[in-house]
């Protein structure tokens, strides 16, 4: 099998596995208990929290852990904009992940709030100019991701969050697909808040978290015990805590050669398919871009048959976002950067990870040409 979907989930690293299972078996006490079994876990909790904060360059008690990014986004979106809204007004992209539209549409519909989305290129990239169109003086945040979980886009988030500072605006990145992959550090990025979820870089799903610069009041999502400094209750995950913070070590330490070897990958992917499928029209930015993250509209076919007749020939890919699995609707992402809605439900993506191998790089583009060539004979 050749595994293409790594913006989908990835491969547990052997390394997590092994750092989470002392906290599963002997150590299993519960961090927020007054004895040696429990003071054990709350060392480890602290562990983690300090390595999360290394990657990203925050304070250990900046970093909120959460169930992953849909959790991570909600937290950031609703809290922050609750917590201390300086008006009920918040900015989003059109391409943003469905955590962070769906949030936002919550405050919308239950809060009163007014929001806006600033419009993205053909890339699907924001640019300064657009989001210095939407922000308003009464703007309490905006959230637009590092990049794109479809298309791969990777937008010039510090620009757009000086823009916003300079207005008095919060920021949240999400931050979920450029882990592994991007530098993270807040300060660079300028960003208040940032969203990571643990299955993206070699963790179990189910594991993530929030990093909010701790100066920041954030109205919980969650109420209970207080954990977490009251920002999110529940028993802490300590065994799930530790795996994702030694996975987003791993992955950041290797960051710049993984990089380097998977887009030198994906491009010749990129030529191994224009030659074979000559009229595939690849989407996203062709510079700025994840390195492993290729995506494609095949007109007059149906991206989910496409997808389907790869995995018939061992390719597994996906038809676009993993949360949007099996639906019918256009990928938002595509018709925000212009696709017509029945040209967007063609896409495929491809995305390759530190364990894809070159010689996977001609078999999967041989099958893709079978496969395009297989649904325009039934098509039409």
């Amino acid at each position: 099998m050749i595994f293409a979907d790594h913006a989908a989930t990835t491969p547990v690293r052997r390394e997590a596995l092994e750092a989470m299972w002392p906290y599963l078996t002997g150590s299993f006490g519960n961090p927020s208990s007054r004895h040696g079994i429990g003071e054990e876990a709350a060392r480890a909790l602290a562990w983690a929290r300090e390595q999360v904060a290394a990657v990203v360059g925050a304070r250990p008690g900046d970093v909120v852990f959460t169930s992953g990014g849909t959790e991570a986004d909600n937290l950031a979106v609703k809290g922050l904009a609750l917590a201390s809204p300086r008006g009920r007004h918040v900015v989003v992209s059109p391409v943003e992940h469905e955590a962070v539209l769906e949030a936002a549409d919550a405050l919308r519909r239950l809060h009163g709030f007014e929001v806006d989305e600033v419009a993205v290129d053909a890339t699907g990239m924001v640019v300064p100019e657009a989001l210095a169109r939407v922000i308003r003086p009464d703007t309490t945040l905006v959230s637009v991701q590092l990049a794109n979980n479809e298309v791969g886009t990777v937008n010039p988030l510090a620009d757009l969050a000086r823009l916003a500072h300079d207005d008095g605006t919060l920021v949240h990145t999400d931050a979920v697909q450029a882990a592994g992959w991007l530098p993270l550090s807040l300060d660079a990025l300028s960003v208040d808040a940032m969203s990571l979820a643990g299955h993206k870089v070699g963790a179990p799903k189910g594991t993530g978290a929030l990093v909010v610069r701790g100066r920041l009041p954030i109205e919980p999502v969650l109420h209970g015990g207080g954990q977490e400094r009251g920002r999110r209750s529940g028993t802490e995950n300590v065994a799930g805590a530790v795996a994702f913070a030694t996975a987003l070590r791993l992955a950041d330490g290797e960051r710049a050669d993984v990089a380097a070897r998977v887009a030198a990958l994906t491009t010749r992917f990129r030529e191994l398919v224009a030659a074979a499928v000559p009229d595939a029209v690849p989407t996203g930015h062709p510079v700025e871009r994840l390195p492993g993250t290729v995506s494609y509209i095949f007109p007059g076919t149906s991206g989910e048959a496409v997808l389907l007749e790869l995995e018939r020939r061992d390719v597994v890919v996906s038809s676009g976002s993993a949360c949007a699995a099996g639906s019918d609707e256009p990928s938002h992402v595509l018709t925000a950067m212009g696709v017509p809605a029945e040209v967007a439900q063609t896409a495929v993506r491809f995305s390759f990870g530190p364990d894809t191998a070159a010689a996977d790089l001609e078999p999967a583009a041989a099958a893709l040409a079978h496969a395009v060539s297989a649904v325009r004979d039934i098509v039409g």
